[in-house]
């Protein structure tokens, strides 16, 4: 079964669309001309993702289409890697704060959504199986 993510146009459109809102954000906060910027960078993303898709196994795979089992378990490392790596990003910035004498705002709020997000993912998966 096909799903919206697996069309050739799935990334494209995402940048695209991700570009808009940080384009958006930008502008609210007055300053439109990085956001132009910004949004320039989107859409090279998103130029890269529709061209090169066809010609990259793994542009096509990152971009949705032609995924099989073994790029759903190469996805399933990398966004566990991904995270691990943000995980320890966060806590040596909440770890620096703390020492500098701060409270820590806002790693230590992040940390614990991130934590409440995996006890609460383990608790659901458990409970499925």
């Amino acid at each position: 079964m096909q799903t919206v993510m697996d069309n050739r146009w799935w990334m494209p459109l995402y940048s695209l669309g991700l570009g808009a809102l940080v384009f958006a954000a930008f502008a609210i906060g007055g300053n439109a001309a990085d956001g132009a910027k910004a949004f320039g960078l989107f859409v090279v993303i998103a130029a890269v993702f529709y061209f090169g898709s066809a010609r990259s196994e793994t542009l096509g795979a990152l971009g949705g289409s032609g995924r099989d089992e073994r790029w759903a378990a190469i996805d399933l490392r990398a966004s566990a890697f991904g995270g691990f790596v943000v995980i320890i990003a966060a806590m040596g910035a909440w770890l620096y704060e703390l020492a500098d004498g701060r409270d820590g705002s806002p790693y230590g709020q992040l940390l614990a959504v991130g934590g409440l997000a995996y006890i609460l993912a383990i608790a659901y998966l458990r409970w499925r199986s």
